[in-house]
């Protein structure tokens, strides 16, 4: 099939957008730690914000315990946004690495608990993908299980919640933090042009 070929679309390369992985955790006391071997596997750490606590759902309450607290980390190095379902993988075996086995009684059976979730997302000037492993009607399968959703966008100077936008990613503490991450990743693109 043969047309204008000044109508076509022309593919290009993403643009690169900045990794931020959120952190939930019930091991506060070792946070140091937990980012370091975040920074040994990925690359260098350029944000970590204060340390929140987590109390906008109890869904991970049996797992992990109460006393939730989440951290958000960005990365030095910007990344090419087709590689998120890798990281989101990386990052599921790294949860391993701080998952305690239960004792074997009738409700648990031996089964393994998580003490850290780590939840990596893209940030880019116009808005903040997550992934995960979930499927929804709003989010998209990329490859092996992962799935990723475009959780806020950027518009009248403000990062926007969507419908499906968790609690948390709708309050004005995270929204300070994607916004100094959001001035870290305009600082990172101006001076790699």
């Amino acid at each position: 099939m043969q047309g204008d070929c000044n109508s076509l679309g022309e593919i290009k390369c993403f643009q690169k957008h900045k990794l931020i992985i959120g952190i939930l955790t019930t091991l506060s006391s070792r946070q140091d730690e937990i980012i370091k071997t975040l920074s040994d596997e990925i690359g260098e750490i350029d944000y970590i914000s204060p340390l929140m606590d987590f109390n906008y759902t109890d869904y991970y309450d049996s797992e992990m315990g109460d006393n939730i607290r989440r951290v958000f980390v960005s990365f030095k190095n910007l990344v090419d946004p087709s590689k998120l379902a890798d990281i989101k993988i990386h990052t599921n075996y790294l949860e391993k690495l701080y998952s305690v086995r239960v004792k074997s009684d009738e409700k648990h059976d031996g089964e393994e608990h998580r003490r850290v979730n780590f939840d990596p997302g893209l940030l880019c000037s116009s808005r903040l993908i997550l992934a995960t492993t979930k499927d929804n009607v709003h989010r998209v399968p990329v490859r092996d299980g992962i799935y990723e959703e475009v959780t806020l966008i950027f518009r009248g100077g403000r990062f926007e919640a969507l419908p499906w936008t968790y609690a948390d990613y709708r309050t004005e503490e995270y929204e300070k933090v994607f916004m100094k991450i959001r001035e870290i990743y305009k600082s990172g693109l101006k001076a790699i042009h």
